[in-house]
Parts: C-alpha cells; structure tokens; sequence
C-alpha cells in the first residue's frame, strides 16, 4: 500500500496494511526511514517512527546489504525498545554469499537481534520466512480493527501518494524533496471519480519544472498517476493536476499541520 520509489526518503507518514485471517490479525505500521532532521518536515517524519517504536509489539528494522547504520541514534532506538528486532537485510541478489555472511555477522554484533533475515525481495527469497517469526511474538488480543478493514488511510491519501510517487520517479534532485500532494476535490459518480489536486512546491522556479516545457512534464505525471489510480480504485478517473507554491512550506508548522504531519 506504500508507495516506492528508488529514492531515499519516499516515505512520509506512517501507514497501517492490516493483515486479517481466522485466527490472527496483524497491523503493520511503515515508517519514514531513520534520518536526522534537518527541518520540521523531518522532524515530523521522526515523530511517525517514534511512535511506532513505542507502539509495536515486533520491529522488523529493514536495512539492505550496502547499507551500513554507523549513527549511535539508530542503534540505541532499537536496543533500547523492549519489543523484540529482527533484521531484515534486503537485496541479497546483489551481493555474494560471503559478503551476505559478513552483513549478518555485522548486525549480530552491533544490535544482537532475536533473529536476522538474508532476503531478496526482488525474488522473494526467504521472505516466508518473515510471517511465522512475526505470528510467534504477537501478543494475544482482541482485533483493533474490522475483518473487512486494510488500512487506516483513506482513498484520498492513497491518491495523493500515488501523484507524489510519479513526482519522484519523474523529476530529480531536490525537486521531488520538495513536493507535496493535496487533493483538493474527489467526487465519486457511477462510472467516474473526478478529482483535483494540487502539486505543492517551495518556489517559483520548481512549479516551472513540475509543469515542464508546454506543459509536458505536469502531464506524464497525470497520465501515469491516472493509470495506476484506475487500477486501485477499480473505476475511470478525470484527473486535474494543479501547481501551487507555498514558500519554505517544509519548515511551517501551520502547513505542516494542515498537510497531516501533525503526529
């Protein structure tokens, strides 16, 4: 349900994916990665991953095999929540077989997890896996949520994450870092959901490269936004797209509030 990009930080909230069966339910919480802040934006994002550490019962800390977590931060993060960790290194399929064994004997070291996963999600090795280390640890509890829920997110956040993502797959630099997405109508007919959205950006001069020469850039990222927003919501979409700069948005707290980082 989390959008996915190649670049860092793609990530902004912290969304819920609930897994339902007859006898478990599991809510899992996607972060923001782990970051130092460098302005309230960031600051927010943090908060999101706080929360969630204080909330799990199971971490499940994602790194991928070029990764190397020297911050002091992240590592006392994680020993010093009282849920159990397991590692999760990705990307396996891009590495040998004694440098997977030296990553794995790195993490043992450094975070002595209750377990640690070598994984390619690419090609889905070992991510079997990950589900029965995740069943042994849940705790014994009433559902949170109805058997017929998947998220807590709505249809509107979801398409707003879907335009932001074709904004970071499309434009590079600080462009994509300096975006955001509200969806300023969405109405449902019987065979059509019309919506508007608004391309926040910082200044003048981004709005001209999100919108592109003769408008060319602004429309690839309706056009593709619109194909997979079809997809998701399974109905025609008419989509708007509109740019609107808002100055150093990113380190207002009133914007930020009003755009959801308000955790």
């Amino acid at each position: 349900m989390s959008i996915v990009t190649p670049k860092a930080q793609t990530t902004r909230h912290r969304i819920l994916g609930i897994v339902n069966e007859e006898d478990y339910q599991i809510v899992f919480s996607d972060t923001p990665g782990v970051i130092k802040p460098a302005y309230s934006l960031q600051e927010s994002m943090m908060n999101f991953v706080q929360g969630s550490l204080i909330d799990a019962d199971v971490i499940l800390f994602v790194t991928d095999i070029n990764e190397r977590y020297d911050e002091t931060d992240v590592i006392k993060k994680l020993k010093n929540t009282a849920s159990p960790v397991a590692v999760l290194i990705n990307k396996i399929d891009k590495s040998s077989e004694q440098e997977v064994m030296q990553k794995i004997a790195y993490w043992q070291e450094t975070l002595n997890p209750a377990a640690i996963f070598a994984v390619s999600a690419l090609h889905g090795h070992n991510i079997q896996a990950i589900l029965p280390f995740v069943l042994e640890h849940l705790p014994e509890h009433a559902p949170y949520y109805a058997k017929d829920e998947l998220t807590d997110k709505s249809e509107r956040f979801f398409v707003s994450e879907i335009i932001r993502e074709k904004v970071f797959k499309l434009y590079e630099k600080e462009i994509p870092y300096s975006t955001e997405v509200i969806v300023t109508a969405f109405k449902e007919e019987d065979k059509l959901i019309r919506i508007s959205a608004e391309i926040i950006v910082e200044r003048d001069s981004q709005k001209n490269i999100i919108i592109g020469k003769g408008g060319t850039m602004i429309k690839k990222v309706g056009t593709y936004a619109r194909e997979d927003m079809e997809e998701f919501l399974q109905k025609k979409v008419f989509l708007e797209l509109f740019v609107k700069v808002i100055s150093d948005w990113r380190s207002k707290k009133n914007y930020l509030k009003s755009f959801g980082y308000d955790q």
